[in-house]
C-alpha cells in the first residue's frame, strides 16, 4: 500500500481564509448572499457555498441590484463599484485581502503623486485578472498591464516608470520584466516595487522540497487559478510525475500504480477538504 501525505504547506491563502469565514457568518446568520465574482477560484469550494446560499454575480448583475448585501472576496476591487454600491443601497461586506488593499493604496497614492505627474503605472500580471482590475482602476484606468516580456512594447519608454506586481505572480518573472525595463530606460526614470505576497511566493521553495519527497505528486487546482499554474509548473519541475486534477473525478489511477510515496498538494485557492477527499479517492483506488 503506497504512503500518501497531504502536504501541510498547501491549502487557501489567510486571505481567501477570511472572504469564506465572512461569507459562511452571513450565510449562517441569513442563508443568502450575492457575491461578485467566484469568491474563490475553485469550482468545487464555489459550489459548496452555493449550496449554503452564496449567489455568484457579476458586475453588469450589480448594476441591476438594489438595497441587498454583496462580499468583494479577496482579489479586491476598482473604485468603481464602490461607487456603483452607494448609488444602489448596497452593503458591501468587504472581505478584499489586506495585502491586496495595501497594493491599491500604494498605486493610488503614486498615480496622484504631483511630485511625479507623468510617472507611467506598470503592473506586471495577467489581463482581466480581477486583482489586476483593480489595481489598473486606481489609476482611472490607464495603468500598462504586462503579462510577459512580448508585452513590453506597449511601455512608453519616454516617460518616467513604476513597476508594481499582482501579488499572485512569480517572482522570478518579475525579476526578468524588472530587469528588461531597467535594461530599455538605460537605468534613469524607472523605479520597480516587489508588492508579490511572501506567503504565496514563500509556498514555491516549500512546495518543490515536497514533490521531490514523493514518488508521484497529485496536484489539486481550479482551472481559473493563476496562482495554481504557477505552483503546478513548480511542482512538475521537481517532480516529473505531478498530475494536475481539479477533484478526485479526474484522477487517473494508472499513473499511481506501483508507486510507494504519492504526495497531495494545491494552489492557495485549494481547499483542505477537496485534498482529503482525494486522498481518501486514491487509497480507495488503489
Amino acid at each position: 500500500m503506497a504512503t500518501i501525505e497531504i502536504d501541510e504547506d498547501s491549502g487557501f491563502c489567510f486571505g481567501v481564509v477570511t472572504a469564506i469565514q465572512k461569507a459562511e457568518a452571513e450565510l449562517d446568520k441569513s442563508g443568502h448572499l450575492y457575491c461578485l465574482g467566484d469568491i474563490v477560484h475553485n469550482s468545487d469550494e464555489v459550489e459548496r457555498l452555493k449550496n449554503k446560499g452564496l449567489v455568484t454575480i457579476t458586475h453588469d448583475d450589480l448594476r441591476k441590484l438594489h438595497n441587498v448585501k454583496v462580499l468583494l472576496r479577496a482579489h479586491g476591487e476598482p473604485p468603481e463599484t464602490y461607487a456603483i454600491a452607494r448609488d444602489n443601497g448596497i452593503e458591501i461586506i468587504d472581505a478584499t485581502c489586506p495585502v491586496v488593499l495595501k497594493l491599491q493604496r500604494r498605486i493610488h497614492a503614486r498615480y496622484i503623486d504631483s511630485e511625479h505627474p507623468n510617472t507611467q503605472i506598470v503592473i506586471y500580471g495577467k489581463l482581466g485578472h480581477a486583482e489586476v482590475n483593480g489595481l489598473v482602476g486606481q489609476t482611472n484606468g490607464e495603468a500598462v498591464v504586462v503579462e510577459n516580456i512580448d508585452g513590453l512594447d506597449r511601455i512608453d519608454y519616454s516617460r518616467d516608470i513604476a513597476l508594481y506586481s499582482q501579488t499572485t505572480k512569480s517572482l522570478q518573472g518579475f525579476k526578468e520584466i524588472e530587469k528588461e525595463i531597467s535594461h530599455r530606460k538605460g537605468g534613469q526614470g524607472f523605479e520597480s516595487f516587489d508588492t508579490i505576497c511572501r506567503s504565496v511566493a514563500n509556498r514555491i521553495p516549500k512546495i518543490k522540497e515536497f514533490a521531490r519527497r514523493h514518488d508521484a505528486v497529485i496536484f489539486v487546482c481550479g482551472k481559473k487559478s493563476s496562482n495554481g499554474k504557477i505552483l503546478f509548473a513548480e511542482c512538475r519541475e521537481a517532480n516529473a510525475n505531478t498530475f494536475m486534477v481539479t477533484n478526485e473525478s479526474e484522477i487517473d489511477v494508472e499513473q499511481l500504480i506501483g508507486k510507494e510515496s504519492i504526495g497531495i498538494c494545491g494552489a492557495t485557492s485549494t481547499p483542505r477538504w477537496l485534498m482529503n477527499r482525494i486522498k481518501e479517492a486514491i487509497e480507495s483506488k488503489l
